[in-house]
């Protein structure tokens, strides 16, 4: 499949022609979003828009009760900046995630599309939304437990990801400039490794949009 063919798949899921694994509520949230703010998939995103968004994105998960507290607290397992997991059951984990690493919840649900696209067998499907003591919002999604049977090797990581056209930029970063995708934080705990294949299980995407979307 050639690049051109690859990122108009790619934009017409982040902009919700086509379809992706457990994407239908995501880029259903995404649109009403980005309609709702009268963006388009180009405009840059910044911190006021980010709190428009929130009190919009707060609006629909009320009108559509995707309010969600199916979790056992009890059973964390790990956090990160931006996410804390549980465990769902033998087959799946939970994560809360508040979006923080992102200008926007609109770039936050193209990371998950984009996940989704690039990484099936790891896939997040959208639970729905909690809302913590503090007021903090956060995304509740599920995703495949993975268990590594070996250590990640980082150069494997690094051979698989210029294989699919992405250079590595910085430490565990990577950029490809044909589809304007980058792709960061690709370290060992969010890598893992089972029977010698790679299991992408945290993924930070970001898109450049005056590549992307040209």
């Amino acid at each position: 499949m050639n690049i051109s063919t690859i990122k108009n798949e790619l934009q017409n899921i982040l902009s919700g022609k086509s379809k992706v694994s457990h994407g239908a509520s995501i880029q259903a949230i995404t649109c009403y979003l980005r309609e709702s703010l009268g963006t388009s998939e180009k405009t840059e995103r910044n911190e006021s828009i980010k709190s428009e968004e929130t009190k919009n994105l707060i609006g629909y998960i009320n009108a559509h009760h995707l309010w969600s507290c199916d979790i056992n607290f009890g059973l964390f397992i790990s956090a990160g900046a931006e996410q804390r997991v549980f465990i769902k059951n033998s087959k799946q984990v939970l994560k809360l995630n508040d979006g923080i690493y992102y200008a926007s919840w609109v770039d936050y649900f193209d990371n998950l599309l984009l996940n989704n696209y690039f990484f099936p067998d790891t896939a997040y499907n959208l639970v729905g939304f909690y809302k913590s003591d503090t007021d903090v919002l956060y995304a509740l999604v599920e995703q495949n437990y993975i268990e590594s049977t070996q250590a990640t090797d980082l150069n494997q990581v690094k051979e698989f990801m210029q294989a699919n056209g992405f250079g590595n930029t910085r430490n565990n970063d990577y950029f490809h400039p044909e589809l304007g995708i980058i792709l960061e934080d690709l370290h060992d705990e969010n890598v893992l490794t089972t029977h010698e294949i790679l299991y992408f299980i945290d993924t930070v995407f970001y898109i450049k949009p005056e590549i992307f979307w040209r």
